[in-house]
């Protein structure tokens, strides 16, 4: 013959939670205000994606009317332009506005 099992006695457990949540004031951030800002609206830069086949002097003479002015846009992307003669397909470009 078995003997049922025993239940567990839980009577004399107690438990009691105390939370910070109520002592801590809550942050007040009524004066805090934020902006963004681009330099692209400011100056009017633009960008141009590089098609095939495309040069800076191509890319000038769209965007200022003169494939001279190509020079203005390769200083604007010296920190992806090593060469003026080697843009790629894809390589997204600064416009910098008109002087």
């Amino acid at each position: 013959m078995t003997t049922p099992d025993k239940k567990a006695d839980f009577s004399g457990v107690s438990a009691n939670v105390d939370t910070t949540a109520e002592k801590v004031e809550k942050a007040d951030f009524s004066g805090v205000t934020a902006s963004v800002d681009t330099t692209a609206e400011k100056v009017g830069e633009q960008t141009y994606t590089v098609a095939k086949g495309d040069t800076l002097s191509h890319i000038a003479k769209q965007f200022y009317g003169s494939a001279n002015k190509w020079n203005a846009i390769f200083e604007a992307n010296r920190d992806q332009l090593d060469d003026p003669d080697r843009i790629q397909p894809g390589q997204v470009l600064k416009i910098p506005p008109q002087d």
